[in-house]
C-alpha cells in the first residue's frame, strides 16, 4: 500500500452496506485497524439496521435513514467513551448491520413419522413438511443471542435450529387441536396459526418474528393409505348385491373363454355368485314372517282344485366360513355340483339341534350319491 492510499484509508468517512446477497442476516462493516471520523456518513438502508459495539457491548442502534455521526445521536457511545464535552476526534468501534428483511420459504419437515392417538383410527404415525418465514425483530437481542461476533452471518446458521422448533412445536399443536385425521387437509390454516402462536414466543426469544407458518402436506404411512383407499372404493361400490352380480356375472364370462375348465369355471362362477347374492338378500330383506295361506292337506278348496304340495324348509350352508342361504334342495344341488359344497361343508335348517355336516345329513345325502367319483 503506497503512502496515498495509507494516509486515504486511515479514516473511516462513509459507512454503508450495499446487500448483493438473499441470505445474510448480519454484516459486519469492514473497519480492520481503521477509525471512524466524527461526522462520518452513516447510511442504513431500508430493511436494515446498524449497531454500535463498544469494546463488546452494545451502544447505539440506528434505524433506516441517512445520519451524520456526532456525540448528539451517539448519546450511549458517547457516555462510555466519556465525551461529555462534544469531544470531536476519531473513535473505533465495531459496526454491524442486521437485516430486518423477511427470509421467506425455509423448509420444515418431520424426518421420521411421528406417533399421535386418533380418535377413528387409534394410534397412527404422521409426516408433516411445509414452509415458513422469519425476520429480526430485535437486531440487539439476536447479536446478543445468536450472531455474537461473527463478521458474516447467514441463514443456514440458524436455520436448523429453527427447523427443529418448528417440527417439535408443531406436532404438538397437532397432538393438542385433536381433529381427526380425515380432516386436517380440510384445517390446514387452524393447524398452522395454532402452531404460529406456539413458536412466536420461542423465535421472539431470539430476536426473531415468525411472519409466516404454512402446512403443505400432511400424509400417513403407505400401507394406511392403501387401507383407505379400499374403503373409499367399498363406498363407491355402494349396492353390494348388484356388485356381485356383476362380478359373479365376469367370472362367469371369463370362464367361458378358458376352453379347459369353461363348464367347470362358470358353475363355479354361478355356484359361488348364487351364494353371495342369497346372502346378502337374506340380509337386506325385512325380517318378516309371510301368512300361511296353505290349506290342510286333507282338505279341498272351495275352487275344487287340490292344494299346493308343501315345501321343504330351506336349508342355511357354511360358505368360505360365512354363512350363506337360504338355499332349496335344487339350489344346494347346483351348489353340490359346482362343487362350492361337499360332503364336509356344515349345514342347517329349521328344527336341527345344530350345525351338521352335508353327509350326514339325510335331505342332502342322495344329492351326493349322483356325484361322479374322483378320476384314477
Amino acid at each position: 500500500m503506497g503512502l496515498f492510499d495509507k494516509i486515504r484509508n486511515e479514516f473511516i468517512d462513509i459507512i454503508e452496506w450495499v446487500d448483493t446477497t438473499s441470505d445474510t442476516i448480519v454484516w459486519k462493516f469492514p473497519r480492520y485497524h481503521n477509525e471512524i471520523k466524527m461526522n462520518s456518513k452513516l447510511t442504513v438502508r431500508e430493511t436494515q439496521w446498524a449497531v454500535f459495539i463498544n469494546e463488546g457491548a452494545i451502544a447505539d442502534v440506528f434505524t433506516p435513514g441517512m445520519y451524520t455521526l456526532s456525540t448528539e445521536n451517539m448519546p450511549i457511545l458517547t457516555t462510555l467513551k466519556g465525551w461529555k464535552y462534544g469531544f470531536n476526534s476519531p473513535f473505533k468501534a465495531d459496526v454491524f448491520f442486521v437485516s430486518t428483511r423477511q427470509f421467506v420459504n425455509q423448509k420444515w419437515g418431520t424426518r421420521n413419522p411421528v406417533m399421535l392417538r386418533d380418535a377413528e383410527f387409534g394410534p397412527v404415525r404422521l409426516r408433516a413438511f411445509g414452509s415458513f418465514a422469519f425476520r429480526v425483530k430485535d437486531p440487539a437481542v439476536f447479536l446478543k443471542e445468536v450472531a455474537a461476533t461473527n463478521p458474516e452471518f447467514t441463514i443456514d446458521g440458524i436455520n436448523e435450529q429453527l427447523r427443529n422448533l418448528a417440527v417439535s412445536r408443531g406436532m404438538d399443536a397437532i397432538a393438542e387441536a385433536k381433529i381427526p385425521i380425515l380432516d386436517l387437509a380440510a384445517n390446514y390454516d387452524e393447524v398452522s396459526a395454532r402452531i404460529t402462536e406456539k413458536i412466536k414466543p420461542e423465535f421472539g426469544e431470539l430476536g426473531l418474528e415468525l411472519t409466516k407458518f404454512l402446512i403443505e402436506n400432511i400424509s400417513l404411512p403407505p400401507e394406511v393409505e392403501a387401507a383407505l383407499d379400499k374403503r373409499s372404493s367399498m363406498g363407491i361400490v355402494g349396492n353390494l348385491g348388484a356388485y356381485a352380480q356383476y362380478q359373479a356375472a365376469n367370472a362367469m364370462e371369463e370362464a367361458a373363454k378358458n376352453p379347459g375348465g369353461g363348464l367347470a369355471g362358470a358353475g363355479l362362477g354361478a355356484g359361488v355368485g348364487m351364494a353371495i347374492g342369497g346372502q346378502l338378500g337374506n340380509i337386506f330383506q325385512p325380517n318378516t314372517v309371510q301368512p300361511n295361506t296353505a290349506q290342510p292337506s286333507n282338505t279341498v278348496q272351495s275352487s275344487g282344485t287340490p292344494p299346493p304340495l308343501p315345501s321343504a324348509d330351506p336349508f342355511y350352508a357354511a360358505i368360505d366360513g360365512k354363512q350363506a342361504g337360504p338355499f332349496t334342495l335344487e339350489q344346494l344341488s347346483r351348489l353340490i355340483t359346482a362343487g362350492t359344497i361337499n360332503q364336509q361343508s356344515q349345514v342347517w335348517k329349521k328344527g336341527m339341534p345344530g350345525w351338521t355336516p352335508a353327509g350326514a345329513t339325510p335331505e342332502l345325502s342322495s344329492l351326493f350319491s349322483n356325484m361322479p367319483p374322483p378320476l384314477p
